[in-house]
């Protein structure tokens, strides 16, 4: 549980760091909140500036058919998306290593 509240805090900082949400600090994004339509405001572009800045940070690939809008829903779903792909990864290093 520790590692995921460390992800969320760090996806929150990530989505106001790249997406340049002036006015927003990572600590006002609930884990619950929508992170489009009627919550943080995010649209298409935004998500895909997200998908960028998250493969740069974590060193995975998100493919386009694999961007979900549930697992894009929420900080609390987009947690469990990138730890799933971190773990892909690095299952897939060790087949390699």
């Amino acid at each position: 549980m520790v590692e995921n509240t460390t992800l969320s805090r760090r996806l929150k900082a990530i989505i106001v760091e790249s997406l340049n949400l002036e006015g927003t600090h990572p600590d006002s994004i609930d884990d619950q909140e929508p992170l489009f339509g009627d919550g943080l405001g995010l649209d298409s572009v935004d998500a895909l500036e997200l998908v960028v800045a998250l493969e740069k940070e974590y060193g995975i690939r998100i493919r386009s058919d694999e961007i979900d809008p549930a697992a894009f829903a929420n900080v609390e779903s987009l947690s469990r998306f990138v730890a799933a792909r971190r773990a892909e990864a690095k299952a897939a290093e060790g087949v390699a290593g």
